[in-house]
């Protein structure tokens, strides 16, 4: 469970899979006289997955993922070879509230009660009743 730390990366694969990658900010447990930190691990999530990421995932979320540990290896321009460790997302799951914080805030000119208020000195609000 993390914040994200960015908003996903989203590619799409020769084959039309849809593929995000985004990183998880994890505060590690912290211990008295210690100060805190924090893991930052990679998460790839492909197909459906990968759509949801896109759609609905933004940067500071506070986010809970399931999925599988995946390392690997490549070589890069220089020739020397690099290892990745990398989360491989099955599911994905919000972990606050809308009113927490975590979505962007959508301007509101509601009193509590449902209701819009209507400006003074507006004479037709254009209502479909009288």
């Amino acid at each position: 469970m993390g914040r994200l730390v960015r908003d996903p990366e989203v590619r799409y694969s020769q084959n039309r899979v849809c593929v995000a990658r985004y990183t998880l900010a994890v505060d590690r447990p912290k211990k008295k006289g210690q100060d805190a930190e924090t893991d930052f691990i990679n998460c790839v999530c492909l197909g459906k997955t990968g759509e949801f990421a896109q759609l609905y995932l933004h940067q500071g979320m506070k986010m809970l993922i399931c999925g599988r540990w995946q390392t690997g290896s490549y070589l890069n321009r220089d020739g020397k070879k690099v290892y990745t460790n990398e989360v491989m997302v099955n599911e994905q799951h919000f972990c606050e509230r809308r009113e927490e914080g975590s979505f962007p805030a959508a301007e509101s000119n509601s009193i509590g009660d449902g209701f819009m208020n209507i400006p003074d000195g507006i004479d037709d609000p254009g209502l479909p009743f009288d």
